[in-house]
This record gives C-alpha cells, sequence and structure tokens, in this order.
C-alpha cells in the first residue's frame, strides 16, 4: 500500500491511524504489516464501509483536514468498494540492523549459497556477485546507469537488487544505491574467493606444463683403430 512521505512522518508521530482505500479486493490483511522507510507499518482491522459512515474525526485520523478532502480523494476512482484499515507503526525495519551486522563464517557461507540460488535461478545468467561489485564501485549513480554498465534493462535490474537488499546486502538512497557494510563484506570475501580460483588455476596450468628441454648433446665418437 502507497503511503505518501508526509502521511509516514505523521503515523511515526502518532496522529494517523487509519487509512482509506478504494480498492477492487482488500490488498493489506488484519495482522499483516509492510516496510517503509519510518519502519515497519502494521495493520489492524480491515473492512469495507460505506462513504456515509465516515467520520469527520475518522477522516482527520487518516491525515485529512476534513471528511470532503478525503471523499473527494476516494472518489477519484468509482470501481472498488471503499476499505477502512486500521494501522501503526510497529517499529523498525529489520533490515536497517541486518546491513550493519557483518557475517561470520558461517553466515558467510549461508549467503554464498544463497546468492549461488539466485545466479542459478536467473534467465539472464550470475549477477550477484557483478551487481555488488558495480554498487560498490558506483554508489550513488543512477539505477539506469548501473544497469547500462552491466548490459541490463532498468527494471529486471532493479528487482534483482531488491533481492540483495532483503539480505541485508544494499540500501537505497536518494539516487542510486551503496553496499551496506554487511554487503561490503560479502563482496570481499566473493572477491577473495574469485583470487583463490584463480591462483588454484594458474598452478595448475603451471603443473600440466611440459618440462623445459634439455639441450642436446652430440655423442662421443670412438677412437679410430689404425689402417692396416
Amino acid at each position: 500500500m502507497l503511503l505518501r512521505p508526509d502521511v509516514l512522518a505523521a503515523i511515526a508521530e502518532g496522529r494517523v491511524d487509519l487509512a482509506f482505500r478504494r480498492w477492487e479486493r482488500p490488498r493489506v490483511r488484519p495482522g499483516g504489516s509492510q516496510r517503509t522507510a519510518i519502519g515497519v507499518i502494521g495493520f489492524g482491522d480491515v473492512r469495507v464501509v460505506a462513504a456515509d459512515d465516515i467520520s469527520e474525526d475518522e477522516a482527520r485520523r487518516a491525515g485529512f483536514a476534513d471528511r470532503p478532502s478525503l471523499l473527494n480523494l476516494l472518489d477519484r476512482r468509482t470501481a472498488g468498494e471503499i476499505y477502512r484499515i486500521e494501522l501503526g507503526l510497529v517499529g523498525p525495519d529489520p533490515r536497517v540492523r541486518l546491513r550493519e551486522a557483518l557475517p561470520d563464517a558461517a553466515e558467510l557461507a549461508a549467503l554464498r549459497g544463497r546468492l549461488e540460488r539466485l545466479d542459478g535461478a536467473s534467465r539472464h545468467g550470475p549477477w550477484t556477485a557483478a551487481t555488488l561489485r558495480a554498487i560498490g564501485e558506483q554508489p550513488a549513480t543512477k539505477a539506469v546507469e548501473l544497469a547500462a554498465s552491466l548490459g541490463r534493462e532498468r527494471l529486471p535490474f532493479k528487482l534483482d537488487v531488491r533481492k540483495l537488499k532483503e539480505l541485508g546486502l544494499t540500501e537505497s538512497l536518494e539516487r542510486g544505491y551503496r553496499l551496506s557494510p554487511r554487503g561490503r563484506a560479502v563482496l570481499d570475501a566473493l572477491s577473495a574467493d574469485a583470487l583463490s580460483v584463480d591462483a588454484l588455476s594458474a598452478d595448475a596450468l603451471g603443473a600440466g606444463e611440459p618440462p623445459p628441454a634439455q639441450p642436446r648433446t652430440r655423442p662421443s665418437r670412438s677412437p679410430r683403430r689404425g689402417g692396416r
């Protein structure tokens, strides 16, 4: 459910605890939650109401100056029914704390596995390490520019970055992204893995080389016997 920044601020301050939407079907459920810029919003009672049943007080609790202002907004759409949604701030976004948590060896192994599965499920091939590297090298760069640098379309690229964000590896900025401390640690580990693989490959190639050629020497000739 989309919530404007001013409404989110009012929710954080406790001035807004209701929302009204005209939907063809409910898009949130009682007991559900949604992560936002201010933290996790929790949803209480969600029910269909008639416009005539909305009070002046409820309109103000939804962040509107008065009831007519709320009804004017709801009447911009004709399809669907009016839903009354109780909501409030539950707590901070858990991804914020996760971004600051440096992974130990066990977590690194789990994250490597998770990234490998994301790569394996991708239709456009492995992407996780390249995306982390691009964000690390070009923080605060527009998504369209980052996507182009990797030869990708903007929207699929943004969906992939969102998957990394869910793991606490990246964070969104007003423009572009940056690696979190957790993401930097994972990228460093992936880079170290790549260096180890390269070193092993070089050793394997070196072991497979033929020994250097030995200089050829002419065989010594037996002294000639004297003539008869």
